[in-house]
């Protein structure tokens, strides 16, 4: 079995993909660069690619800072210091970014005859994107079995969420349980110009809950 796997290089891509690896899955991993403000992610997406032992690793640009519309791209201030249980969507809310990234996975996937596409998404311990739902995920894969060649001849395709129900301790627990280095990711909406994390944006703090309420260190602080 193939997956193509939407790798970013933080914590839950690495850990959707081990998953799905553990299942018996021959990984292809897709990094894309999509206009973010820093190239850290795209770095630790290399290390984990590796670590994973992936058939191939692509990167691709897909330039969305042209748009705006996100302080991830550079449009405004990325916020710190948030309340996290908050309803509303946060700057850090790419446009129709996991739109886009699985719309290009979803053609890779038809060129390698994968059957499946990974996806790192939460839906408990996340920052409110639209995105990121169960709903959304059915939808998209409805619309890859009608608007491909695979799907009108009958190859279902998936689009595998492993994390999706998982709090970010559980999420940090099953990575722990495939043997995963978490110091190679990168999580860090605003790092420094030494790559060391803010600590303060959504991201960051997400991070820090997981590990904690998982009760291990994280390695990427340790490290640093």
């Amino acid at each position: 079995m193939k997956a193509v796997v939407l790798l970013s290089g933080g914590l839950d891509s690495y850990t959707a993909a081990a998953a799905v690896r553990r299942d018996g899955y021959e990984l292809f991993a897709l990094t894309i660069r999509y206009g973010q403000v820093h190239a850290r992610e795209v770095d630790a997406a290399r290390r984990v690619a590796a670590a994973l032992g992936v058939r191939r690793h692509v990167e691709l640009d897909v330039d969305l800072a042209t748009f705006g519309g996100s302080s991830l791209v550079g449009d405004g201030d990325i916020p710190v210091a948030r309340r996290l249980d908050g309803s509303e969507i946060p700057s850090t809310y790419v446009p129709a970014r996991n739109t886009v990234f699985l719309s290009l996975a979803l053609a890779w996937a038809e060129v390698t005859g994968a059957e499946a596409i990974v996806i790192g998404v939460n839906a408990l311990d996340y920052s409110g994107y639209p995105d990121c739902r169960p709903e959304y995920l059915e939808a998209f894969e409805r619309v890859a079995a009608l608007a491909t060649r695979a799907g009108v001849e009958g190859r279902r395709l998936r689009i595998l969420a492993p994390l999706l129900h998982l709090t970010k301790a559980q999420i940090v627990a099953l990575g722990l349980e495939l043997g995963l280095d978490y110091g190679l990711t990168h999580s860090c909406y605003k790092p420094a110009p030494d790559g060391r994390p803010c600590g303060v944006c959504d991201s960051c703090r997400l991070r820090a809950k997981g590990f904690a309420e998982a009760g291990v260190d994280d390695p990427l602080l340790a490290a640093g």
